[in-house]
């Protein structure tokens, strides 16, 4: 079933599990992903980066997954993320999505206030949640957020404290915008990281204690992370957990090795289905980890 993201992150946030934000860029790893949800009964968030969009058009990915959203056992919450652009944002709303992140965090403080406000007022007129970010979340090389112009280099625990939300600032933010969730930063970068991340969980508790209860925490750029980490992330309050660089990687090398095994000789149509599986099983190792057991 088709749900918005206040609906889907609820429950979440008052037994204290994380529900994994997955991107599903095309159709075996959204098959794969709503596949996994049903395996476990667990709801999910599927979501289309407008990074991804030269490559898979959210006019022709994006009805796809407001459908099999629709037509799921489990809730589904369908996302945009990271949008940048209106002409983008309004791409989604057109498609069905009933979630939209509006990416202003590379704006001054009270710039990314007004355009984030100014859209919330839009889409809650609607029925749309809106999720924000606040902090500039890094990117390494191996990461296509930002675009092929932003600035993208090996970096350290050191690099990415200079990015890190203030706790005091996200309060304020959240009041004013009136966003659903805020995306915050405390450890994490978008990418494959260059040494083992290590997650201020005591400013995830700050934030968590001074942003207004009906504003979910959003952790972005999970894996990676080990899920020990971001289970105290999660005790710590954060319900929605963005999770995909790790899962591509992993099905990458997967299909490598399955056609070195058969000398090349598998089949296009076997290999993709035997990625499913793999994309499915990894998908359920994720989704029973943020559940912390329950």
């Amino acid at each position: 079933m088709l749900v918005n993201l206040k609906e889907i992150l609820a429950e979440a946030e008052s037994k204290k599990y994380g529900i994994p934000c997955i991107n599903t860029p095309n159709m075996d790893t959204l098959r794969a992903v709503i596949a996994a949800a049903e395996d476990l009964d667990t709801p999910i968030i599927i979501d289309h980066a407008e990074v991804h969009n030269s490559l898979i058009p959210i006019e022709r990915m994006g009805p796809l997954m407001v459908k099999a959203a629709k037509e799921a056992k489990v809730p589904v919450c369908v996302h945009l993320d990271h949008g940048k652009s209106y002409t983008f944002l309004m791409k989604a709303l057109e498609a069905g999505f009933p979630s939209i992140m509006f990416d202003c965090s590379d704006l001054p403080f009270e710039e990314n206030v007004t355009k984030v406000k100014e859209f919330v007022d839009f889409a809650h007129a609607r029925g749309i949640t809106v999720e924000a970010e606040l902090g500039v979340m890094a990117s390494t090389e191996e990461d296509t957020h930002g675009g092929e112009d932003a600035e993208k280099r090996v970096l350290t625990n050191a690099d990415i404290r200079k990015f890190f939300t203030k706790p005091e600032e996200a309060a304020e933010f959240a009041e004013r915008t009136n966003c659903d969730a805020l995306a915050v930063c405390f450890g994490t970068m978008h990418g494959i990281y260059a040494e083992d991340p290590v997650l201020d969980i005591d400013r995830v508790k700050a934030i968590r204690s001074a942003v207004k209860d009906d504003c979910r925490i959003v952790m972005h750029g999970a894996s990676g992370v080990e899920f020990s980490q971001v289970q105290k992330a999660i005790e710590a309050g954060c319900s929605k957990i963005n999770y995909y660089s790790y899962m591509a990687k992993s099905t990458t090398q997967f299909c490598a090795d399955k056609i070195a095994e058969t000398n090349g000789t598998i089949a296009y149509h076997e290999l993709t289905e035997a990625a499913f599986e793999h994309m499915r099983g990894y998908a359920k190792n994720v989704m029973s980890a943020f559940r912390n057991g329950k």
